[in-house]
C-alpha cells in the first residue's frame, strides 16, 4: 500500500489523466444505462410494473399481441376456470379534449381485476404524465372513433406503452371504438405456469420481448453499454501495461533486495482500485444528481442499484485488465531488467 501510494504521488500526472478518463467513461456508461431504463419505463412501464405473472397470446398470432384475438366465450372459459385472471387489450388512439388539442395514448381496457384500474362507461384514468401536459380530474374527452365523451376520474402511476400515455376505458367503450369484443390477452398474476390450450405463454420478460420496438431500442443500447465496458477492460491493460514497460528497471532492482512478485501485483492492483473507487464515486454521485435534475420529460431512470451493479462490473474489469498486463512482471530477471530500464 506505501510503495502504491508513493508512486502515485510522485506521477501525479499520469494517474490524474487515467482517473479522468476512467471517471469519463463510467459517467457515460451509466449516462446511457440511465437513458435505456428510462426509455424502457416509457415504451413498458405498463407491463413492468406488474407483478411476475404469465401472458397468453392466441398461437395463430405467432408472438404479435395486436393480432391475438381470444373470443368473448373463450374469455368466460377462462375466466371461469382461473377466477384471478384478467382479460385485457391494448390499441393505439387519440383522444381530444375540450380545446380540441389532440393527444395520443395507449388505449387499454381489462375485465374486473384488483390490478388494474377500474372505470365506469364514459371514464377515464390516465396516466400521470398527462398531468403535466395540462389535463385534470373533471376534463371531458371526446375520440373521433368513439359517439360517447369521457370524463377523467383520476390518474395511474407509470402506466406508459409504446412511448405513450395509458388511458384507461371501460369494455363496453373499447368494444364500440374497435368494433369487436375479443380481447387480445389473458393475464395471470403470481400464478403456477399453466399450458393452456390454444394459447402461447410468456413471461413478463418474454411477453416485453415479443414488442417490436422495445426489443429493438433495448439491444442498441445494451450493445453500447457493454461496448463502454469491454472499452474500459481494455483501458486498465492499456495503462498498466504502458506503466510497468516503464518501470521494468525498478521492478527488476526491486526482486533483487528481496521485494515478493506478489508484492508488486498488490502494489498495482491497489493503484487499480483507488483510481477505480474514486472515479467511480464521483461519476455515481454526478449520475444521481443528474437524474434529480434531469428536464422534465426526458425519459431517464437510474436506479441506485443499478448503478452499484456497473460499477462493481467496472471494478471487476478493471482487476482483470490490470491483472492481465501485470503478468510480465512474473517473467522479470533481475539482472536484465537492471541492464535494460532505467529508474
Amino acid at each position: 500500500m506505501n510503495l502504491a501510494w508513493k508512486e502515485m504521488k510522485k506521477n501525479k500526472s499520469k494517474f490524474f489523466i487515467f482517473g479522468l478518463i476512467v471517471l469519463l467513461i463510467s459517467l457515460l456508461t451509466f449516462m446511457i444505462a440511465g437513458l435505456a431504463n428510462g426509455l424502457s419505463q416509457d415504451n413498458a412501464a405498463l407491463i413492468k410494473e406488474l407483478p411476475d405473472g404469465q401472458f397468453y397470446m392466441t398461437t395463430e398470432a405467432e408472438d404479435n399481441y395486436a393480432l391475438s384475438r381470444i373470443s368473448s366465450t373463450q374469455q368466460k372459459e377462462l375466466l371461469k376456470k382461473y377466477p384471478d385472471a384478467t382479460a385485457l387489450s391494448i390499441q393505439m388512439g387519440m383522444f381530444h379534449n375540450a380545446e380540441g388539442n389532440q393527444q395520443s395514448v395507449a388505449f387499454v381496457t381489462t375485465t374486473e381485476s384488483d390490478i388494474f384500474p377500474r372505470v365506469a362507461a364514459g371514464e377515464m384514468i390516465v396516466d400521470i404524465s398527462l398531468k403535466e401536459e395540462g389535463f385534470k380530474i373533471g376534463d371531458i374527452l371526446t375520440s373521433n372513433q368513439f359517439s360517447g365523451q369521457w370524463e377523467i376520474v383520476g390518474f395511474s402511476d407509470q402506466t406508459k406503452f409504446n412511448h405513450a400515455a395509458v388511458a384507461f376505458i371501460h369494455q363496453e367503450d373499447f368494444t364500440e371504438m374497435y368494433r369487436t369484443t375479443d380481447l387480445q390477452l389473458l393475464y395471470l398474476a403470481n400464478e403456477e405456469v399453466k399450458t393452456i390450450d390454444g394459447l402461447t405463454m410468456y413471461s413478463n420478460k418474454d411477453f416485453l420481448n415479443t414488442i417490436p420496438s422495445y426489443s429493438a431500442e433495448q439491444l442498441s443500447l445494451n450493445m453500447i453499454i457493454w461496448f463502454l465496458v469491454v472499452i474500459s477492460g481494455m483501458l486498465f491493460a492499456i495503462f498498466f501495461y504502458m506503466m510497468n514497460v516503464q518501470k521494468i528497471g525498478l521492478y527488476g532492482i526491486l526482486k533483487a533486495i528481496g521485494v515478493k512478485t506478489s508484492t508488486l501485483f498488490i502494489m498495482m492492483w491497489t493503484q487499480m482500485l483507488l483510481i477505480s473507487a474514486i472515479a467511480l464515486s464521483i461519476s455515481l454521485l454526478l449520475s444521481q444528481l443528474f437524474q434529480n435534475f434531469a428536464p422534465q420529460g426526458m425519459p431517464f431512470h437510474l436506479t441506485l442499484n443499478t448503478t452499484l451493479l456497473f460499477a462493481a462490473i467496472f471494478l471487476v474489469i478493471g482487476f482483470f485488465g490490470a491483472t492481465l498486463s501485470g503478468l510480465q512482471i512474473k517473467k522479470v530477471q533481475p539482472l536484465q531488467a537492471i541492464q535494460q530500464g532505467e529508474i
